[in-house]
């Protein structure tokens, strides 16, 4: 998985380290949303069953491919 320095430095906080690449890969592959941002960053979600179906949202670099911040959305989708 291609990751920008970025999501390596904040993957080390204590509410990220739980999150697992297959999680991540998931949201990537078979996303239930996908929005673009202004700046081409793409946002993807998808529900987590084994997270008590809490939904990741993974932000993607505007190649498609490179992970730049993961996370648990707050909201509801």
């Amino acid at each position: 998985m291609k990751t920008t320095r970025y999501f390596e430095t904040v993957r080390l906080r204590p509410d990220r380290r739980i999150i697992k690449d297959t999680w991540i890969e998931a949201a990537i592959d078979h996303p239930i949303r996908e929005q673009v941002q202004g700046d081409g960053r793409i946002r993807r979600w998808a529900r987590i069953d084994e997270a008590d179906g809490r939904y990741l949202r993974v932000v993607l670099l505007p190649d498609g491919v490179t992970v730049h911040n993961a996370f648990f959305d707050l909201g509801k989708h």
